[in-house]
């Protein structure tokens, strides 16, 4: 399969509204992305939300009921997976128990018109981008499970694809050696400048590894973009809840007054700024405001707040206060240390407060 030569604004990968249904189920509705050439994408959701059958599509384990998948500036609907410059990585790495590694690395080059001397040294090419020079000889059982993971990787690698997709390619290693593997895998895809789709339900996973994160709920994209924007900026309250903690305070929608608007809730009048769902939202709507535990300080300030302390961890390097508000609500502040040496104890009213600026209305 020949592909024209890309100029650097066109995408190596577009989906354009995409639907695949099972039966009545919409598992991937109207989808529509764009994927740049080296860009390390993360499919991030709940499991169901259709992250991993969009992946499924691009390699074409299955088929779109409608819309169309172009690689390169070709449409794929005629091309069989094993014609597609697209390799896919899976959770259960499907290594072939009675191979060596050499071997199971050297499978997926047979048939490509290479010599035996060519299949060797991209073996051992294979064999030091995942630092296992010395390991050619040991079969599968013989590894640890980070090992597997990375012969796993040099495998989808060996027929040197366009775009190589992951699915929960960390799900099976534990905390510890999941969050090293994050840090080689990302280097791997740097250096190679090969364009990655990872699959993943890990927030952090995704936050560690991606260039750009796609949020899926039910078939479609919520939101899309870098890590930081998803963060910092929630387009919903789900989005919000996935990227990590957030307190959320009910309120309804007050009149518009410059970048920020007023919100008013149990606690009065705070203001925060809007999403862009609500631009032009009315006064009177219903609304929550976002806001990130680290974002919440002790003290006074812009919008302030006042509540009982009825909790308070050491973490380390920071410290999490549990806030019961006087409607019930439970807030939660997160402050690096050294901590505030007035800090009231448990039990006791304690005065908190955040700027306009760092927090987000969502709608309700």
């Amino acid at each position: 399969m020949q592909f024209p030569s890309l100029t650097p604004t066109d995408p190596l990968l577009r989906i354009d509204r995409v639907t695949k249904r099972f039966g009545a189920h919409r598992a991937v509705d109207d989808v529509s992305l764009d994927l740049a050439a080296g860009e390390f994408l993360c499919l991030l959701g709940p499991s169901g939300c259709g992250k991993s059958t969009l992946l499924r599509l691009i390699a074409g384990f299955e088929t779109p009921d409608a819309g169309a998948i172009m690689l390169g500036g070709e449409d794929l609907a005629r091309q069989p997976p094993h014609r597609r410059p697209v390799n896919m990585m899976f959770q259960s790495y499907a290594l072939f128990p009675h191979m060596s590694v050499a071997q199971n690395l050297a499978y997926g080059l047979q048939g490509l018109g290479l010599s035996r001397v060519e299949i060797t040294e991209r073996v051992q090419r294979l064999l030091r981008l995942v630092k296992l020079e010395g390991f050619e000889a040991r079969r599968p059982d013989k590894l640890s499970g980070g090992q597997r993971q990375r012969v796993a990787l040099a495998r989808a690698l060996a027929r040197e694809p366009r775009l190589l997709l992951l699915d929960e390619p960390l799900g099976a290693l534990d905390r510890a050696l999941r969050e090293e593997t994050q840090g080689e895998l990302r280097a791997i895809q740097r250096r190679l400048g090969t364009s990655f789709v990872v699959v993943t339900h890990d927030p952090e996973e995704a936050m560690a590894l991606a260039d750009r994160i796609v949020v899926m709920d039910r078939g479609r994209i919520l939101q899309a973009g870098p890590a930081r924007d998803l963060y910092e900026h929630p387009a919903t309250r789900f989005v919000a809840g996935l990227l990590g903690d957030v307190n959320l305070i009910a309120g309804t929608l007050g009149l518009e007054d410059g970048a920020t608007r007023g919100v008013h809730t149990a606690f009065g009048c705070l203001r925060a700024l809007p999403s862009l769902a609500l631009a032009d939202a009315a006064a009177g709507t219903a609304v929550v405001i976002a806001l990130r535990p680290e974002r919440l300080q002790l003290g006074t300030g812009d919008n302030t707040l006042s509540g009982t302390l009825v909790d308070a961890a050491y973490l380390g390097d920071r410290v999490r206060r549990q806030i019961r508000m006087t409607d019930g609500t439970m807030l939660r502040a997160s402050a690096s240390l050294p901590g505030n040496p007035g800090d009231a104890g448990i039990g006791q009213s304690i005065s908190l407060g955040f700027a306009p600026d760092a927090a987000w209305i969502l709608p309700a």
